[in-house]
C-alpha cells in the first residue's frame, strides 16, 4: 500500500535541507483523508523540530488538483455503522483536521504551498494558512459545502469574512468558484508562477543561501517566488470584475433579506444566474450556519473560530444535513437530497455550537 503523503528532504547547496510534502491520491484528486491529516501532521512536526530543515514545500501529484477537498464518503459508511461510531469518526477527523490547519497559519518556519489545479473545501484549510500561497493559472478554487450540507469550514468563517465587501458571503451561500487571479485579490495568494515552472522551484529554493535569520529566509524567498512570478499569464478574475453586482445582490441585515434579493435578482450572467441555483439547492441549515459564522466571526480569533467550528462541523454529522448531502452527491448519485427546514427562532441553531459530550477540545 502506497503512503497517501510523500515526505522527502532535498539538500540545499549549503547543508541545509528542504523538506517537501507531496499529497499523492491523484486518483482521488488527492481527497483529504484521515491517514493524510496525520501524515502532514507528523512531518510538519518533525521537521519544525529540526534545525536543518530551513523550509517546507507542500504541493499535490498529478496534473488536475492540488485538493480537491476532504474524502466525505467515509461519514456515510460510519453511519451505517452506529451512531457512535459515526461520532468518534467525525471528532477524530475534523479535530486533527483543523489542528493541522491551525499549526499551518503558526508554523514556525517558511512553508510553500503549491496550488496547481483543483483546490476546494479542505484543500483551502491547508492553504490558506501558508507563509507563501502560490498559484498558478490551472488553479480552481471553490467552497462548495453548501451542497453537502456543510458549510465552508477549515478556518473560512475567519478568512471569508475577512473577504472584500461581501465577495466571501457570496463565495460561501453560493459555492461560486473563483481563480488564481481571484485569490490574489480577495488576499487569498501571494504569488503567481506558471504551472509549468513548478518544476524550477525546487532547485531554485535548493540553491539559496540559508544562513540568514528568519525574517531574512523569508525575505529570499519572497525574492524567489517573485523572480518566478507569472501574473500576466494569469486567467482574468472571474469574482473581483462583478464585486459592485455581488455585494449590492449581497446587501442586508438579515439571511432571509438577502435570499430573497437573490433569488428575485434578474440576471444577465452564466455565472451569477448558477452560482444563484446553487446556493438555491443547497441545505438551509448549512446556509444559516454560514449566515452566522460571518459575521460572528469578525470578531473572533483564529482559535476561537476553529473551537467553532469544530462543535459545527460534528453536529452537522450528527444532526444536520451533512450525511444526507454526502449520500445525495456522491453514493446514490441522485443529487435530490432531503434537506432538514430550520425551526422557528435561534434556539435550534445555538444547539450546533454545543459540543456534544464533555468538553469541546479545540475550546482555548
Amino acid at each position: 500500500m502506497t503512503e497517501p503523503v510523500k515526505a522527502s528532504l532535498h539538500p540545499s547547496r549549503d547543508g541545509h535541507r528542504i523538506g517537501v510534502l507531496t499529497l499523492d491520491s491523484p486518483a482521488s484528486l488527492n481527497a483529504l483523508s484521515l491517514p493524510m491529516i496525520q501524515a502532514l501532521q507528523r512531518e510538519l512536526d518533525r521537521w519544525e523540530q529540526d534545525p536543518t530543515v530551513v523550509c517546507v514545500l507542500l504541493q499535490g501529484a498529478g496534473e488536475k488538483a492540488f485538493c480537491a477537498g476532504g474524502d466525505i464518503r467515509s461519514f456515510y459508511y460510519r453511519r451505517q455503522e452506529s451512531e457512535q461510531a459515526l461520532f468518534g469518526y467525525a471528532r477524530d477527523f475534523f479535530e486533527q483536521e483543523y489542528r493541522l490547519d491551525h499549526h499551518i497559519h503558526r508554523y514556525a518556519k517558511p512553508l510553500i504551498c503549491v496550488v496547481d489545479g483543483i483546490c476546494m473545501g479542505g484543500g483551502i484549510g491547508l492553504f490558506a494558512g501558508a507563509g507563501f500561497r502560490v498559484v498558478t493559472e490551472k488553479s480552481l478554487f471553490a467552497m462548495p459545502e453548501v451542497t453537502i450540507g456543510l458549510y465552508p469550514d477549515v478556518g473560512a468563517s475567519w478568512f471569508l469574512s475577512r473577504m472584500p465587501g461581501r465577495l466571501g458571503l457570496w463565495l460561501g451561500l453560493t459555492g461560486a468558484r473563483f481563480n488564481g487571479a481571484d485569490a490574489i485579490g480577495l488576499g487569498l495568494a501571494d504569488h503567481a508562477i506558471a504551472s509549468g515552472a513548478r518544476g524550477e522551484l525546487l532547485p531554485r529554493l535548493a540553491a539559496l543561501p540559508w544562513s540568514a535569520d528568519a525574517d531574512g529566509r523569508r525575505d529570499q524567498i519572497d525574492s524567489l517566488l517573485g523572480s518566478l512570478c507569472a501574473s500576466s499569464s494569469l486567467p482574468a478574475p472571474v469574482i473581483l470584475p462583478r464585486q459592485a453586482r455581488i455585494d449590492g445582490l449581497m446587501a442586508g441585515r438579515t439571511l432571509q433579506g438577502v435570499l430573497d434579493r437573490l433569488f428575485d435578482a434578474e440576471l444577465d450572467e452564466a455565472s451569477l444566474v448558477a452560482a444563484r441555483e446553487t446556493c438555491r439547492g443547497g441545505s438551509p441549515i448549512s446556509r444559516a450556519i454560514l449566515w452566522r459564522q460571518y459575521w460572528q466571526a469578525r470578531r473572533q480569533s483564529l482559535t476561537e473560530v476553529f473551537a467553532d467550528e469544530l462543535a459545527l462541523s460534528v453536529n452537522c454529522v450528527l444532526k444536520g444535513d451533512f450525511v444526507e448531502g454526502v449520500r445525495a452527491l456522491l453514493i446514490d448519485k441522485d443529487r435530490s437530497p432531503r434537506w432538514q427546514a430550520p425551526q422557528p427562532g435561534s434556539d435550534w441553531l445555538d444547539a450546533f455550537y454545543r459540543w456534544p459530550e464533555g468538553k469541546n477540545p479545540l475550546t482555548p
